[in-house]
């Protein structure tokens, strides 16, 4: 199994490093993960919606050439947006499962920069995902992510795994 995370922007913050470096090292028992990182724009407090739209453009056209390379049948690609589909841990392991059954064996998940994802980007992914209604920092985004993707693997393993 592949893991890639597309992302917009570089992590900051050490304590999101540590954890980040901990899922890796969990999920590196059942696959390879891969972080990309592509730059994000630097966007002003006062920015117009003409704007704001420039910025998910650039970071989108970013975002869209990571993940062309990676595209073929056994590559599914996952874009998290408030938009999309909300799953349980355990229907998110039943997806991964089911999706492994039929063949997929690279997933990449995309995750925004603090403005979204261009329309550009939600169309081209095969499945959109919520993790809720809220926003998060994109940092804490990766976190809370491959946290839920070694739950889902541990369930799917039927391993062990705190509630």
């Amino acid at each position: 199994m592949k893991i890639t995370l597309i992302t917009v922007g570089k992590i900051k913050e050490s304590y999101f490093r540590d954890a980040i470096a901990e899922y890796k090292k969990r999920l590196s028992r059942y696959g390879s993960l891969n972080i990309v990182e592509v730059p994000d724009e630097a966007t002003p407090d006062s920015a117009s919606p003409a704007e704001e739209n420039e910025i998910r453009q650039k970071e989108g056209d970013r975002i869209l050439k990571a993940v062309s390379p990676l595209r073929n049948p056994e590559t599914l690609v996952t874009a998290l947006a408030i938009e999309g589909k909300s799953f349980s841990s355990e229907e998110l392991s039943t997806l991964l499962s089911r999706k492994m059954t039929g063949g997929v064996s690279h997933f990449v998940f995309i995750i925004g920069g603090s403005l979204g994802l261009s329309p550009e980007v939600l169309r081209s992914a095969d499945l959109l995902m919520s993790f809720s209604r809220m926003t998060f920092p994109h940092q804490l985004m990766r976190v809370i992510l491959l946290e839920q993707i070694y739950r889902g693997i541990r369930i799917m393993r039927n391993e062990p795994y705190h509630k």
